[in-house]
């Protein structure tokens, strides 16, 4: 069922401590599944069109790795990004048809991912579209095992990670190579936090039961709904350093200094989307006010106080998905004076 591929993995002595720790923690898990999809975008009805795991053991050498094509059955979207075009992925197996394979090999391990809680959310949709349940009780994100080391990274991106462990990235946005390129990384991280006794940021896994592609039906503002929690606590931001240099024109580029305000799920975690947006040079703000640029929700027919607010403002509302693309190319802040 894995398609093939001219990558051919290898996985290599790469600086960082290569040597498991004599005193290995035993509250650590017995073997991990890293992971990485590639997908048709990032909202909640996009599908997943490559899918790549590699198996460690609980100090992190590789055991196995697996690769394949999905057929997303739609437009795959962002072809430019991932080279998958229909054409390709045309003869390409159906989601339910790998999921005996991908669940062997899943099962009884922590799921291991570069922002974690995006591949958990694609693989937990597609398992509960196709009436099946994913074998993953835990998820472990390497940006948040990075934090927590401390690493001296200028950026959270896997590009980032990789250099630092001095890992060579042959095909980025390739499923099966940006699961090699997190697998060797990962085993150095696991490493180094098992030598400092380092409780590791495992997040529990909530499958999905149920599925439908329409619209789910609005809750009433008093229903709880779940929310995926966080395993950090709830901390400060930092103050933004740029003074609000007004409102977004739409269409334009963000500046630094502009505030943008979130609202409603997101496919990546939202602390880590503050973050970016933060290291973008945007003040994150925790509501809607006349000041506020742009208000981020992937739904905006919600009837919230920011949405509402937006609204009354002439706030721009963007999705996550255009969100992204504004943060990679944020205006510098004008010089003062």
């Amino acid at each position: 069922m894995a398609a093939a591929d001219p990558i051919a993995p290898k996985i290599g002595q790469q600086p960082g401590p290569q040597t498991p720790p004599a005193h290995w923690p035993s509250a650590y898990p017995q073997g991990y599944a890293v992971v990485d999809v590639e997908t048709t975008g990032l909202a909640r009805d996009d599908r997943i069109i490559s899918a790549a795991v590699y198996q460690l053991d609980a100090q992190g050498e590789v055991q196995d790795h697996w690769y394949t094509l999905v057929n997303p059955q739609r437009d795959p979207g962002p072809v430019w990004i991932h080279g998958l075009t229909s054409s390709v992925l045309a003869d390409a197996p159906l989601f339910p048809d790998i999921v005996p394979e991908l669940s062997k090999r899943l099962e009884d391990r922590v799921l291991v991912a570069h922002n974690a809680m995006f591949d958990w959310s694609m693989i937990a949709r597609e398992y509960a579209r196709a009436a099946a349940t994913a074998p993953v009780r835990q998820r472990l994100c390497t940006i948040a095992l990075s934090k927590e080391l401390g690493l001296p990274l200028p950026n959270h991106k896997l590009e980032s990670l990789a250099s630092h462990y001095g890992v060579v990235q042959q095909r980025a946005h390739h499923a099966l190579d940006d699961a090699r390129v997190l697998a060797e990384a990962f085993r150095p991280s696991l490493r180094r936090a098992a030598r400092e006794n380092l409780r590791l940021p495992l997040l529990t896994c909530q499958p999905l039961t149920e599925w439908s592609d329409t619209p789910a039906p609005r809750q009433h503002p008093t229903t709880s709904s779940y929310r995926p929690t966080t395993w950090r606590p709830s901390r400060k931001r930092p103050a933004c350093p740029y003074p609000n240099p007004g409102r977004y024109e739409e269409g334009g580029r963000l500046v630094q200094g502009m505030r943008v305000a979130f609202s409603g799920d997101t496919s990546v975690d939202r602390e880590l989307l503050e973050d970016r947006a933060i290291e973008a040079g945007l003040h994150v703000a925790t509501s809607v006010s006349r000041l506020t640029s742009l208000l981020v929700t992937n739904d905006p027919d919600a009837r919230t106080s920011k949405t509402a607010k937006a609204a009354s403002f002439g706030t721009v509302v963007i999705d996550e998905a255009a969100f992204m693309q504004l943060l990679q190319d944020v205006a510098p802040a004008p010089a003062s004076g």
